[in-house]
């Protein structure tokens, strides 16, 4: 029912996301580069053999690209079921696959980061929740560290985000600055072409950071790595459409 990617298949095997989104080719094709070297790392990437966004990724959290502390856990990053395959048990599948591993691993547990309310991009924290995950920590823009710790630990391991995330800014503090990874296939095109189309129309440079090394995602002034904007300094969304054109000015005013 479900396949493991690996450097042996990815080639052949399709990521999930932007299957068929030619604007984001050189993305789609980054992001299987980029789980090429993490396998090597210990990351995870299952999919529902089918055509279809069903799926999960998770590994160790030391080497998860995001400011996190949370040593013998194990990170969920991307984790999605959509459309027709919502409701047929392939939430609880997929997660019990990160689990087991986890276990297989002798870790402590699954730790993820979602929004305090639901982001783009993000895991639903309420979903997860009901599945046991608890709340560890929070950052003053919205992000949560869920935790599911399955009892190995005894209190000796510090879960929590990293000193970067603690104001909720970025140390930019003027204008659009936009951060974001290789994590997600549609991220290089919307953060760099559609986002610098939109700034021209209303006379704005927005300022890209591309997070290209481990260090620097783990050092982050976030903890939404695949994409966030910030505006003076302030964190904005995590919500990729707002880089284009039909949609910026919906979605900032919201935050203005």
């Amino acid at each position: 029912m479900y396949i493991k990617l690996n450097s042996e298949n990815i080639r052949d095997e399709h990521i999930c996301c932007a299957i068929s989104d030619k604007k984001c080719s050189a993305g789609y094709q980054a992001k299987k580069v980029w789980l090429s070297k993490e396998f090597k790392n210990g990351y995870n990437f299952y999919r529902l053999d089918k055509r279809a966004k069903v799926f999960i990724e998770y590994g160790p959290a030391e080497k998860a690209w995001l400011p996190i502390k949370a040593d013998n856990y194990m990170f969920l990053g991307c984790f999605w079921v959509s459309g027709l395959y919502k409701k047929k048990g392939h939430g609880k599948m997929l997660l019990a696959k990160a689990i087991e591993a986890a276990k297989e691993e002798n870790m402590a547990g699954l730790v993820t980061v979602v929004g305090k309310k639901k982001y783009h991009f993000m895991s639903d924290g309420k979903w997860l929740k009901k599945q046991g995950f608890k709340v560890v920590d929070e950052t003053p823009a919205g992000f949560v560290l869920l935790r599911l710790k399955f009892g190995l630990d005894e209190g000796k391991t510090k879960v929590e985000f990293k000193k970067t995330v603690r104001t909720g800014e970025c140390p930019d503090k003027e204008g659009y600055v936009v951060y974001y990874t290789e994590r997600c296939p549609y991220s290089e095109y919307h953060a760099t072409q559609s986002f610098a189309e939109t700034g021209q129309k209303r006379g704005f440079v927005p300022k890209v950071i591309k997070l290209t090394t481990l260090e620097m995602a783990q050092s982050a002034p976030t903890p939404a790595t695949i994409f966030s904007l910030f505006y003076n300094g302030k964190f904005v969304t995590t919500d990729l459409s707002v880089c284009m054109d039909s949609r910026f000015d919906k979605i900032v005013s919201k935050f203005s």
